[in-house]
């Protein structure tokens, strides 16, 4: 464990303790409802993790390299903003594969597009989006969101 993760243990540990004294009641009931949060993320977060994890184990770092690295090209990032565009992924966990991905060998545009598309485009919540907000403005959010996430991967490949 770095320092980092233990400073950060030790003041979220502190801003606990002063709770608990302030008000005993305020803390518990907050407490409740950080656990039951957790309890409906946690089924959902342990079949994607273990998703992730199956698939890394079948597909190598050479096939990575090859679809989502430098030879890629334009390729790689689109199919990366497209496969970040349809699944459902919350921003923490599509963060810690983007580093994954990066560690066996995907660009960082390919996995700015991956990231930036999975958190910005919801393919898979559009049906939802069309009965809360129409149609209409369902598309026109999803194809922005989506060329948004390809400039942003274009700009990163050339910054970094």
């Amino acid at each position: 464990m770095s320092a980092l993760n233990i400073a950060m243990y030790a003041i979220v540990g502190l801003l606990l303790l002063l709770s608990l004294i302030k008000s005993k009641e305020k803390t518990k009931r907050a407490l409740k409802v950080a656990w039951k949060s957790f309890k409906g993320m946690a089924p959902g977060l342990f079949i994607l993790v273990g998703f992730v994890g199956i698939t890394l184990g079948f597909i190598t770092t050479d096939m990575i390299s090859k679809l989502l690295g430098e030879s890629a090209g334009i390729w790689g990032t689109l199919l990366a903003a497209v496969i970040g565009g349809t699944i459902l992924m919350p921003a923490f966990v599509a963060f810690p594969l983007g580093a994954t991905l990066l560690n066996v060998g995907a660009t960082v545009q390919t996995v700015t597009a991956f990231v930036s598309s999975s958190v910005m485009v919801g393919v898979a919540t559009m049906p939802v989006e069309s009965k809360a907000f129409g149609k209409k403005f369902a598309i026109l959010r999803n194809a922005l969101s989506f060329l948004l996430a390809l400039l942003l991967a274009f700009l990163m490949g050339v910054i970094l």
